[in-house]
């Protein structure tokens, strides 16, 4: 059985915090029907994303791209952390607070395989909320730099 950690507990909510990041995820592959319906769904036709016989010539990355704020929409794919919510308790709801950084540090290119690793950033325990930040960094399979950088912040009360 998992270790239970009631959501007011900052001294055992503190154990989950690391330097380290996690183990990669599963990978997931950007294709451009994924692209295309992002496109669709957002209303972000730039042809850089779209437009494959001009990427094909004009583009620096040789072909399209995927948008930076559909590969965001995807991170829900690429689980690397235990599920906290199984693991502390005592709390009523726990949601969605914010971010604290966004960084579109890399274009990737359709086709490319994906995977993410992530770690607990910092725990705070407030009177009312406990607040967790994760930080997690999305890769194209093979590059050491992230293509993504994004800190999700999230509350129990």
């Amino acid at each position: 059985m998992t270790q239970e950690i009631n959501f007011k507990d900052q001294d055992a909510l503190n154990t989950l915090v690391s330097e380290e990041f996690g183990d990669w995820s599963d990978t997931v592959t950007v294709t451009q029907d994924m692209i295309n319906q992002f496109a669709e769904l957002s209303g972000d036709h730039m042809w850089l994303h779209v437009d494959e016989e001009r990427c094909k010539t004009e583009s620096p990355f040789g072909g399209t791209i995927a948008h930076g704020f559909l590969l965001l929409s995807m991170l829900s794919r690429f689980p690397s952390l235990p599920n906290v919510a199984e693991i502390v308790t005592g709390y009523s709801h726990m949601m969605n607070y914010g971010s604290d950084k966004l960084r579109f540090l890399g274009a990737v290119p359709v086709n490319s395989d994906l995977y993410a690793r992530s770690r607990f950033k910092s725990v705070e325990v407030f009177e009312n909320k406990t607040k967790v930040t994760a930080e997690t960094h999305l890769h194209v399979v093979g590059q050491d730099r992230p293509a993504l950088v994004y800190e999700l912040v999230f509350v129990f009360m």
